[in-house]
């Protein structure tokens, strides 16, 4: 199914957040969060989409391979750390919420409103993986 032609309201409203956190979110952090949330998803199209934006954009190859392990990688700093574990908690959202020290550590390092933007900007990526996951969204044969 093609979601967007079957509900292009639905779709727009979508569109309206993601211009929101495009808007409002520094854009190596954004393209880091929706690289990570892409591949917690196993999103192949929006993996394909955020890695070529984020080259293109002039990020290095090194650090978004290391967005998989970026735990045990020596390349982010401490907001980009924080926002990575805050992707990683608020995508794989259990039972219990999103840990205390996560939400602390990142709230210690980023201001309450750049803190909403950055949890709206997780929420968006979560949308999207899912609608073209469950759609199947296939990846452009070229770019």
């Amino acid at each position: 199914m093609n979601a967007v032609e079957v509900a292009p309201e639905a779709y727009h409203a979508v569109l309206g957040l993601e211009k929101y956190v495009r808007a409002n979110v520094e854009h190596t952090v954004l393209e880091l969060v929706k690289l990570r949330a892409s591949m917690l998803n196993g999103c192949a199209y929006c993996v394909d989409m955020h890695s070529r934006d984020a080259l293109a954009a002039g990020e290095s190859s090194r650090r978004l391979f290391a967005v998989a392990a970026w735990r045990e990688a020596p390349f982010f700093d401490e907001r980009e750390r924080t926002a990575l574990a805050l992707t990683d908690a608020v995508t794989r959202l259990g039972e219990h919420g999103v840990p205390d020290e996560v939400w602390d550590a990142a709230a210690a390092v980023w201001q309450e409103k750049e803190l909403a933007d950055l949890l709206m900007a997780i929420v968006t990526i979560n949308v999207w993986n899912r609608i073209a996951v469950t759609c199947r969204t296939t990846l452009p044969a070229e770019v």
